[in-house]
């Protein structure tokens, strides 16, 4: 029932034309915050022909090096959950590269975002390529809400072996009506893993908690864990901090 749903709903938008990322809200993403970058260097990577914008912040005596994926529709410096990981966690020892996901328009739905998660796969895989060539040996994925319904389409697509451990923030955000049409493949992954998700976080996250614990025990890593925050909604406003000190500790341990 699951696969004839999905083949349906993809079916559908593309035939409507919405398979296709805005590359120009993108570019006006942009263009608004490049210039209020405060820390962190701006650095344009390139992915099936198109540049994207990524920022590299560097830590003193780094341990390895994150990739960080920001939810449905903002940017690589988003002042929830993303700006306060990529800084924040330099003080921890990582190299942090935040990167642009593909966007849609402000009122795009999950179902809408469905077809355009491979679209990010060839990014994860340029942000990769330059944190190697920067000379970080350990990589860690880093993906919040969408950002983790694309990274996990990475993994289905791609499997497991280009990263070290991955960090899932608010896993399974839909919309209304919209359920996943796919499992994450959590239990795919013998890397270890880091789900964190919100008190208050949306029905859906909070719901699928227990099943995305059981997939992680498939693999059964040891360093794999699941972390609550109480106070925190989805976006983890004005809970930055708690949200880095729970990713950094847990990374301390890799």
């Amino acid at each position: 029932m699951q696969q004839i749903l999905r083949f349906f709903v993809l079916s559908m938008l593309i035939m409507t034309g919405a398979q296709a990322s805005d590359l120009a809200r993108e570019q006006r993403l942009k263009d608004q915050i490049i210039d209020a970058i405060f820390d962190g260097e701006p650095e344009m990577l390139t992915a099936d022909g198109h540049e994207f914008l990524s920022i590299y912040t560097e830590a003193d005596d780094a341990k390895g090096a994150v990739v960080i994926m920001h939810g449905r529709g903002f940017h690589p410096d988003w002042e929830d959950a993303v700006n306060p990981l990529r800084v924040g966690l330099v003080d921890y020892g990582w190299n942090t590269l935040s990167i642009q996901l593909p966007v849609l328009e402000k009122t795009a739905k999950y179902y809408d975002y469905v077809p355009i998660f491979d679209e990010a796969i060839p990014r994860i895989d340029a942000a990769i390529d330059y944190l190697q060539q920067q000379g970080n040996d350990k990589i860690i994925i880093i993906a919040h809400s969408c950002g983790a319904h694309m990274a996990m389409q990475y993994v289905r697509k791609q499997g497991d072996a280009r990263f070290d451990a991955y960090v899932g923030i608010g896993m399974g955000a839909t919309d209304y009506g919209q359920p996943m049409l796919e499992p994450f493949p959590l239990d795919q992954i013998k890397k270890p893993i880091l789900d964190v998700y919100a008190g208050d976080d949306f029905p859906a996250v909070q719901r699928l908690a227990g099943i995305r614990a059981q997939q992680m025990e498939v693999e059964a890593n040891p360093l794999s864990q699941q972390i609550k925050i109480p106070e925190a909604n989805h976006y983890f406003t004005e809970m930055g901090e708690a949200l880095v000190e729970a990713v950094g500790t847990w990374l301390d341990q890799l």
